[in-house]
């Protein structure tokens, strides 16, 4: 007699996509480099300037958190000084 087993699988949940120039803040408009994934389903955008403003409530109310501020501190080379 041949038993029936359970199969079980599991599947990992693709991670937060990387925000762009696109994605804009929920309170002013400007780029959002904050992605809070909301324990209760759905998402909000900041830009630093609320999510510092904001960071201590939205981390009590989110499931996740993608903080990429880190980007604003990364700037572009000059063109002048690359042209020697």
């Amino acid at each position: 007699m041949m038993r029936n087993e359970a199969v079980v699988t599991t599947a990992v949940a693709p991670s937060s996509p990387a925000l762009t120039a696109v994605d804009r803040c929920d309170r002013c408009g400007a780029q959002a480099y904050l992605r809070v994934e909301l324990q209760s389903g759905g998402e909000l955008l900041f830009c630093a300037h609320h999510a510092r403003e904001h960071g201590d409530k939205l981390r009590e109310i989110a499931a996740n958190v993608v903080d990429e501020t880190h980007r604003l501190g990364d700037t572009p080379a000059r063109l002048a000084e690359t042209e020697h």
